[in-house]
């Protein structure tokens, strides 16, 4: 079951249920070796990281060719940035991926949904595989479905803050209630966190901090892949139920007088 068991986005087929970010390493060079480690095929890279008149400088020479390139719009606050910024990375040749990135809260760095819900409508219909960052909230992810999302980014906890899966409950209702792949991007700190969202059902998860802040990031690439895997086969299995008293395992009587 678990080999035929593929995440599927933008018509293509994903092994690899582990996104990584590729910001906040100390050292650029370690990349090819976490992404390998993780298993990772979706890499994201924010565009104003790519130099690409100075490859030497840039982010892309540490990017495998055989992994899905999808550059974000970090940086943007409105939606009409973060269309010119998907379309720059389109005209560069970074392909038709977008994490659709909308951010004006400077001190908590939410994404404002309804500028994305505008973002994802254009950029949708300009034949983008949209992946939007956002608040979990299910009405906004029910516009951005509509509006030609491919899957649904919402957030565990504040970006870059290591706090793990603090909006669980509004995550599960997303992968209750919406009909895409839910990819639960941003604040989780910990394997075992990326472990719990698979338990709940998310199609995939995104680590970029945890990763990259790590005093070991390759390991850590490595315990992150292996807890993704571990999670969604969990979830495959389907769990037992939860009891609120003991229920012995086998008969406890029967056999002693």
């Amino acid at each position: 079951m678990i080999k035929e068991d593929v995440l599927k986005i933008g018509g293509q087929a994903l092994a690899s249920r582990l996104f990584v970010g590729t910001g906040k390493f100390g050292d650029d060079r370690l990349i090819p070796e976490v992404i390998a480690r993780s298993g990772a095929q979706v890499v994201t890279v924010a565009l104003r990281r790519m130099d690409f008149e100075a490859p030497d400088h840039s982010m892309l020479p540490y990017i495998p060719k055989n992994c899905i390139l999808m550059p974000n719009t970090s940086g943007a606050r409105t939606a009409d940035e973060a269309i010119r910024i998907a379309r720059l990375a389109r005209a560069a040749g970074c392909g038709d991926w977008i994490k659709i990135e909308i951010v004006s809260d400077n001190k908590y760095l939410l994404p404002d949904n309804q500028e994305t819900i505008r973002a994802i409508d254009v950029l949708a219909n300009e034949g983008f595989t949209v992946l939007p960052y956002m608040s979990p909230d299910l009405m906004a992810a029910r516009r951005m479905r509509d509006a030609g999302a491919s899957a649904i980014m919402p957030l565990g906890a504040p970006i870059g803050s290591n706090r793990g899966l603090k909006t669980k409950e509004l995550v599960k209702i997303l992968i209750e209630e919406i009909d895409l792949p839910i990819v639960v991007d941003a604040g989780i700190g910990k394997p075992s966190e990326a472990l719990e969202a698979m338990e709940l059902g998310a199609a995939a998860v995104l680590v970029n901090t945890a990763i990259a802040t790590a005093n070991d990031p390759v390991l850590m690439a490595d315990a992150f892949g292996e807890a993704v895997r571990a999670g969604r086969k969990s979830y495959l299995a389907g769990p037992g139920g939860v009891s609120e008293y003991a229920q012995a395992s086998s008969p406890l009587t029967g056999f002693l007088r």
